[in-house]
């Protein structure tokens, strides 16, 4: 996804007819990296004072704990479409899109609701900062995801090991 992680979970492509499977340790270890780097990336970003830093940051990791147990769902998506994949009904295939747009209302909803307690320990500029680089960093994790993950209609058995084996090397974005 971005800055190099890696995820490891298979050294070589899945062959034709097996499922995908990507180790739960090695996508947590992934995951916890990237909100490492996400942090990392605000904190360059959102210039605060040290008085400003100690109230926003406790904000800012009770908004993180509310996004994780939106994208557990979400990776869960990811990972069961991954299985799955090549043999996805019309109605996995309706089912699936429903669930990944739900995820994305929910975030969208979470952002929302976090607008005004932002505001409350950051000024309008520095929250609508927060924001746009919240919102700028999500998009560009959500493009590498998408653009890795084959289309549903594209169901290819010789195309689903390098398109998979490709999601896992995870190339870096620079912002």
């Amino acid at each position: 996804m971005l800055y190099g992680a890696r995820a490891n979970a298979q050294k070589t492509p899945p062959q034709e007819g097996s499922p995908h499977v990507t180790s739960n340790q090695d996508l947590d270890l992934l995951r916890k990296d990237l909100r490492s780097k996400r942090k990392q990336l605000i904190a360059a970003n959102l210039k605060l004072t040290d008085a400003k830093a100690t109230k926003f940051w406790p904000v800012y990791d009770q908004y993180v704990k509310e996004l994780i147990a939106i994208n557990d769902g979400k990776f869960g998506l990811i990972q069961e479409y991954a299985d799955n994949w090549g043999k996805m009904t019309n109605e996995q295939s309706l089912s699936f899109i429903r669930q990944w747009l739900d995820a994305d209302t929910a975030i969208a909803q979470l952002r929302q609701k976090y607008v005004p307690i932002v505001s409350k320990v950051l000024d309008g500029k520095k929250s609508a900062t927060f924001s746009q680089l919240d919102r700028r960093i999500a998009m560009m994790i959500e493009l590498q995801v998408s653009s890795q993950m084959p289309l549903v209609q594209a169901q290819s058995k010789r195309h689903v090991a390098s398109v998979f084996a490709s999601l896992r090397r995870l190339a870096p974005i620079n912002p």
